[in-house]
C-alpha cells in the first residue's frame, strides 16, 4: 500500500476511478509487492484472525496473571462484573480487548496489529462486530486488509511505534485501523471509512507511552480497552455521516508532528508519566529484584 499510494486521498481516488472496493487495492499490493498468491493471502488472513479469536478466548477463560503481578485476570473480572455500567455488548467489547492484550502480557500468542502493545484492540473490535452483525469470516478478512492499508499509510506519514510517536502511534493507530474496518464491514462508503480513521486519530492525539517498569502491562492493557471503545464511537459517528472537518491525511500529519515534538521521556522510556510515579518506581524496583533473583549463578571458572 505504501508503495501504491502514500496517502488516503490517493487510495480514495483509486477506488473512485476503478470501482474497486477498499480491500482490493491492499490485496493487489500484497500480490505485487510481497510475491504472494491470492490464495496464500486469504489463508494468512484466516490464520491471523484465528489467532486473534484464540487470544480473546484465552484471555477470558484461562489464568492471566503476569509475573510482575500487575496483570491479574482483569478481563474475566470485567466480563463477570455484577454491577454493569455498560450495555452487554459494550461490556463484551471491553472485556475482549482486555483479554487479548492480557494474553500478550502473559507471554501468550497474539497478532501484532500493528504492534504487540496494541494487540488487544483489533481482536476485541472484530470479534465483537462480527457477533453483533452476524458477519462471515470473509468480510472480517476483508476488513483486516482495509486495516492493514490504513496502518501502512500511517506508518509512511507518521509512525506506528511508541518509541517514536508515543502511545498515540500504537493504540491510536490500532484504534484507527479498527474504526475503519468497522465502517467498511458494515457497508460504509470510502468517505465514511476514512472519516472514522480521522475521528479516531483526533480522539487519540497526544497520548504518551509511559509503561510502568518498562513492561507492556500498565497502562497499556486498559488503553487497549479504551481504544477499542473509541474506535466503536468513532465508527458510529462516521457512518452516521458526521464530517470530521480535518481531512484524514491532515490528521495523520498532525499525528506525526505531535510524535516528533513529544519529549523523549514520554516515548516508551519508562522515564515519565505513570512510570515515574512513586508507585510506578516501587513496582519497577520490585521487578528488577525479581529479575536479579532468577539469573543463574556465574561460573567461577
Amino acid at each position: 500500500m505504501a508503495l501504491l499510494f502514500n496517502d488516503f486521498a490517493s487510495w480514495e481516488r483509486h477506488c473512485r476511478a476503478t470501482g474497486e472496493s477498499l480491500y482490493q487495492a491492499v490485496l493487489q499490493y500484497e500480490i505485487e509487492q510481497k510475491g504472494r498468491t491470492e490464495e496464500e493471502i486469504w489463508n494468512g488472513l484466516q490464520r491471523a484472525y484465528e489467532v486473534m479469536r484464540d487470544a480473546v478466548k484465552t484471555g477470558l477463560t484461562q489464568d492471566m496473571t503476569s509475573r510482575s503481578g500487575m496483570v491479574n485476570n482483569g478481563a474475566k473480572k470485567v466480563a463477570a462484573a455484577p454491577v454493569t455500567v455498560l450495555s452487554a455488548e459494550f461490556q463484551q467489547l471491553v472485556s475482549r480487548a482486555l483479554g487479548a492484550k492480557e494474553v500478550n502480557s502473559c507471554m501468550g500468542r497474539v497478532v501484532a496489529a500493528p504492534t504487540a502493545g496494541a494487540s488487544g484492540i483489533l481482536p476485541g473490535i472484530l470479534t465483537t462486530i462480527q457477533d453483533l452483525h452476524h458477519l462471515d469470516d470473509r468480510k472480517i478478512h476483508e476488513g483486516l486488509l482495509v486495516a492493514a492499508g490504513i496502518a501502512l499509510i500511517i506508518e509512511t506519514n507518521a509512525s506506528l511505534a511508541g518509541a517514536v510517536g508515543g502511545c498515540q502511534a500504537e493504540t491510536g493507530s490500532a484504534a484507527a485501523m479498527g474504526a475503519g474496518a468497522i465502517v467498511y464491514c458494515l457497508g460504509g462508503t470510502v468517505e465514511q471509512t476514512f472519516a472514522a480513521v480521522a475521528i479516531t486519530i483526533q480522539c487519540m492525539l497526544g497520548l504518551i507511552c509511559d509503561p510502568v517498569a518498562g513492561l507492556v502491562e500498565v497502562p497499556c492493557i486498559v488503553r487497549n480497552a479504551s481504544a477499542a471503545a473509541i474506535a466503536f464511537s468513532s465508527a458510529q459517528i462516521a457512518i452516521a455521516g458526521v464530517n470530521p472537518v480535518i481531512p484524514v491525511d491532515q490528521c495523520v500529519m498532525a499525528l506525526g508532528e505531535v510524535g516528533q515534538s513529544m519529549e523523549t521521556k514520554y516515548k516508551e522510556t519508562a522515564l515519565g508519566g505513570l512510570a515515574n510515579t512513586p508507585k510506578g518506581r516501587e513496582i519497577e524496583n520490585l521487578v528488577l529484584v525479581q529479575d536479579v533473583e532468577i539469573l543463574p549463578d556465574e561460573d567461577p571458572q
